[in-house]
């Protein structure tokens, strides 16, 4: 195959599995980032990532931070270079999925939280108005958290596999 098709096919594969990597919550240019530094045979200095992209290296500094505070990328050592290398994770599957699921299970504990609080305040206005009628809300509400508590239980099981 010649240099221009080989091109071709890498480009789309970049192309493609950017919108993948997107699915996961990351921005546009982190998803090209991490896609770039899969598909690379090598590690990469941030100028490095800058040109091929066509970005900042201000901007390649947010994503790979980015990057690194999911465990997507590392940074990397070698030997007579000065400057920082970062390379992309190669198990895809369990690094974007514990990504992900850290994700889900701190914005589910969020959520519980908040639950939790309106169901302190809803009990500090029984006290205070003992005629008020709340006992479906405190259900639905008991409901809700319980939900909440079931979600972040599955995803911490999964999270152990």
């Amino acid at each position: 195959m010649n240099k221009p098709q080989t091109e071709n096919i890498n480009n789309k594969i970049l192309l493609e599995f950017t919108k993948t990597i997107e699915m996961f919550g990351l921005t546009p240019l982190e998803s090209r980032l991490f896609t770039y530094l899969y598909l690379a045979d090598k590690p990469m200095t941030l100028d490095d990532m800058a040109e091929a992209l066509g970005k900042s290296k201000t901007a390649m500094s947010t994503s790979i931070r980015t990057l690194a505070d999911q465990n997507l990328v590392t940074r990397v050592w070698k030997k007579g270079v000065r400057k920082s290398l970062y390379r992309a994770h190669t198990q895809l599957f369990k690094a974007f999925m514990i990504s992900y699921l850290n994700k889900w299970v701190e914005a589910v504990n969020q959520q519980k939280s908040a639950f939790i609080e309106l169901e302190q305040m809803m009990k500090e206005i029984k006290r205070n108005h003992t005629n008020l009628k709340l006992k479906a809300t405190e259900e639905r509400l008991q409901e809700i958290i319980q939900f909440h508590q079931k979600m972040e239980d599955v995803f911490r099981e999964v999270k152990k596999d």
